[in-house]
């Protein structure tokens, strides 16, 4: 049994159809790509995996857990984290009272020391305001801050956007050394070279359907299909 198996998800936002019938798999260790166009549904399918959205019919069950239909916070204490596009850091707290705050209530966490080493920038700033960091280090403290829960899976929506190729670049190389310790992974992204680079599967998603999946090496290989779903 994988560690995430999603099967007949639909999703709506009011009255309006967004996700139809999704069905998905991450296996324990396993780093997934979601692919597609703009306002295909990943973002939403994420959100569904975590009760933001609630889907009004499907399964999700981590771990052998059902979580349809359960609040966020409830997910999220059976170890599930999203790491929202919007990053949802506390401006007003500096970098370390984010990341204590965020492990207070979980069942395991991480200690500071082990985040520090994953982004050495975080431990230079630990002091400042959440308002007060560039983009990237935002970026880094709110993938830190899902991280110091010790989930058993972590979703990253858009994790690279807007970011200079530098911090782009060390990212990618923590969520490659997150995958190499077992760390689970979901990624939305629209970074196509990157995702393929650090994702061993791909789903695509096609107008709120899955309309493909298959190893990331698949797609290296047929940039046809990145063609006909992605317009690449």
């Amino acid at each position: 049994m994988s560690l995430l198996e999603v099967q007949g998800m639909h999703s709506y936002y009011g009255d309006s159809h967004i996700l139809f019938d999704v069905g998905m798999r991450v296996d324990k260790g396993e780093v997934v790509a979601l692919l597609g166009r703009n306002g295909a549904g990943k973002s939403t399918t994420l959100k569904s995996l975590m009760g933001v959205v609630r889907p009004r019919a499907g399964s999700v069950v981590l771990d052998g857990v059902q979580l349809a239909g359960r609040k966020s916070h409830a997910i999220a204490r059976e170890g599930m984290q999203l790491v929202h596009e919007e990053r949802r850091i506390f401006g007003s707290l500096d970098v370390e009272e984010n990341l204590v705050l965020a492990g207070l209530t979980a069942k395991g966490r991480w200690p500071l020391a082990r985040i520090y080493e994953m982004f050495p920038r975080l431990q230079e700033r630990r002091s400042s305001r959440g308002t007060d960091l560039s983009g990237g280090e935002q970026q880094m403290l709110a993938i830190g801050r899902a991280l110091v829960r010790d989930p058993k899976i972590v979703l990253l929506d858009e994790p690279f956007e807007g970011l200079a190729p530098v911090i782009v670049r060390d990212l990618m190389e923590a969520c490659r050394r997150l995958a190499s310790e077992g760390q689970t992974i979901v990624i939305v992204e629209q970074n196509i070279a990157a995702t393929l680079a650090l994702a061993q599967r791909v789903y695509i998603l096609n107008n709120g359907h899955i309309a493909h999946e298959g190893p990331a090496s698949e797609l290296k290989a047929k940039p046809e299909l990145l063609q006909r779903y992605l317009g690449v």
